[in-house]
């Protein structure tokens, strides 16, 4: 970062601008802020270092006047700060309140990793959720969040969000991953059809193998709409398979959401794209799920219908 205060220094004696700029200094003295910072390091000051820091005093007060009155600054996003260095008064810029809150906020969006998810997740809340035929869904994820925050080492099931479309299942989800998120938690929800799509594509690129161990691995999984569309064999045993085998054995916290129940997902599963009828695989497959997750039932108005 360049040296502001030098500039302006070197500037004012090069034009003769020393009777001005002792008057702007004198000025620059009487600042509340500037006169409290004086006071506050008087045993360690010189003769000298005011005559020899009054450039750096005078940078210190035009950038926080600038700031105030919201006008553009030497480091945008940063405040001036006088501290002191070898008996001289020199200026630090730190980040200002607003810029402190934005990346605040960054980090708790940076914790939840949404693939192909609706954007109105990202702001969803546990306190804004409607509990009107939807409380023992809302209940139960509260009671996730308060089990896994103060224990997160133990396996604590998720939940299998079963109802009608447009109930809040998917909403549920994204205001619990915000939550955790607020306590540093990370959590990966993806759209499961999309997903398997994705996969499908993936295997010219030769990049199966990643996209499957950036799933399976998330510290916090949510699956959304499992059970839509169709599946294929390869999609149901060699990437849903492969990530819930992971997650049963690193018992690593597993949600989903599906207009299916988990029988119907039985169902769903035991017929693949290819027409074949294979039970067993199924019933592997949901011996998983019903491991990893708790059903809850979410009724109630089709929400996005009222939101229309």
């Amino acid at each position: 970062m360049e040296d502001l205060g030098k500039s302006m220094q070197q500037t004012m004696n090069r034009r003769n601008w020393n009777k001005k700029f002792a008057e702007m200094v004198q000025q620059s003295l009487q600042d509340p802020d500037v006169q409290a910072f004086l006071n506050a390091h008087k045993a360690e000051m010189t003769p000298e270092t005011l005559d020899r820091s009054a450039a750096k005093i005078y940078e210190y007060v035009l950038e926080k006047n600038k700031l105030a009155h919201g006008e553009p600054t030497f480091a945008p996003g940063y405040a001036p700060k006088l501290v002191m260095d070898q008996h001289l008064i020199d200026v630090t810029y730190v980040p200002t309140t607003e810029l402190q809150e934005k990346r605040a906020v960054q980090t708790l969006k940076n914790r939840v990793q949404r693939i192909n998810m609706p954007k109105d997740i990202a702001d969803a809340s546990l306190l804004s959720y409607d509990p009107t035929g939807r409380s023992n869904a809302l209940q139960a994820a509260n009671q996730f969040f308060m089990a896994y925050v103060n224990d997160p080492k133990t396996f604590h099931p998720g939940l299998y969000l079963t109802g009608p479309f447009g109930v809040g299942k998917t909403y549920l989800l994204g205001a619990l991953a915000n939550a955790l998120a607020e306590k540093g938690f990370r959590t990966t929800l993806l759209h499961f059809p999309t997903f398997a799509v994705e996969m499908k594509n993936a295997i010219k690129d030769n990049n199966v193998q990643a996209k499957i161990d950036r799933v399976k691995k998330a510290p916090i999984l949510m699956l959304d709409d499992i059970g839509a569309g169709t599946v294929s064999a390869w999609v149901r045993d060699e990437v849903l398979g492969i990530i819930l085998q992971y997650r049963m054995q690193e018992q690593l916290p597993t949600f989903f959401s599906s207009n299916e129940t988990m029988d119907e997902l039985t169902n769903f599963l035991t017929i693949s794209s290819q027409g074949d009828n294979e039970p067993l695989k199924a019933k592997r497959i949901m011996e998983r799920v019903r491991y990893l997750s708790r059903q809850v039932v979410v009724q109630g108005p089709n929400r996005r219908l009222e939101n229309s």
